[in-house]
């Protein structure tokens, strides 16, 4: 961190898959290769004894919001909400997670599925998914998201 407050963050590398932009619905079946820098190998040993990873990634092409309240995924039945009580894209700080399935370890590049970035995003780090079976029992979410997930199956 820099005197003034500011974060510099620098990728790690790079997003590669066909999902180039647009909105995108189905992002559990989409296969990304994840190209690191080739400095960063060593440091991927025994990743790949882990069935999923968290990537934190860079949303390059979302904006910063121009109101604090949205109806989440654009769908006017939703009601308003605050953007972080969401996972919309545009936000202050445009940082990216999601836990992906690893399917490969390739040297300097992990080949993952159900990552939801576009082509080219920049990937900021990778961490094994540590699951939590504790909170699956008691974690809640609200009417409207379960609402939400309804109508998308």
């Amino acid at each position: 961190m820099r005197d003034n407050g500011e974060l510099i963050l620098k990728p790690i590398g790079r997003v590669c898959n066909k999902v180039t932009g647009g909105k995108y619905g189905d992002w559990a079946e989409v296969v990304s290769r994840l190209e690191l820098e080739p400095q960063y190998e060593e440091a991927l040993r025994g990743l790949s004894d882990f069935s999923h990873v968290e990537v934190i990634f860079w949303i390059n092409r979302a904006h910063a919001p121009d109101t604090p309240l949205i109806h989440p995924r654009d769908r006017q039945d939703l009601p308003l909400v605050g953007y972080f009580a969401t996972r919309t894209p545009n936000r202050p700080n445009r940082l990216g997670l999601t836990v992906a399935r690893l399917l490969a370890l390739e040297g300097s590049v992990l080949v993952v599925q159900g990552l939801d970035a576009y082509d080219g995003t920049p990937v900021i780090d990778i961490k094994p998914f540590l699951p939590r079976p504790e909170l699956s029992e008691i974690a809640r979410i609200p009417d409207w998201l379960k609402q939400a997930r309804e109508m998308k199956s």
